[in-house]
């Protein structure tokens, strides 16, 4: 498995993949931790909202937290190029340009 992340995202040691791996799910859990208090700073609250308008805008919110984070967490791990290369190409799948 780690053999295949390799060679997918052009690294060379396991070390690196695995240090990837952990910024990952770093950025996850923090991300998910914060739209919390995010939606509660723009005034939108569990209780008063329909879930299923709640849980749309938090996943909303929480995806641009996420890429705020991984590339704050990947540079403190020193991988800022290659969530960087990262960031860029799926922006470029959803067609947004610099």
């Amino acid at each position: 498995m780690i053999e295949g992340l390799k060679k997918k995202w052009k690294i060379k040691s396991n070390f690196q993949a695995l240090i990837i791996i952990f910024v990952f799910s770093i950025t996850g859990s923090i991300a998910v931790y914060l739209a919390k208090p995010t939606l509660l700073f723009l005034g939108i609250n569990k209780e008063f909202i329909n879930p299923w308008f709640y849980y749309p805008i938090r996943i909303l919110i929480i995806f641009p937290i996420y890429q705020l984070i991984i590339l704050f967490i990947g540079s403190i791990f020193g991988q800022f190029s290659f969530f960087w290369n990262m960031q860029k190409k799926m922006l470029r799948k959803f067609k947004i340009k610099k």
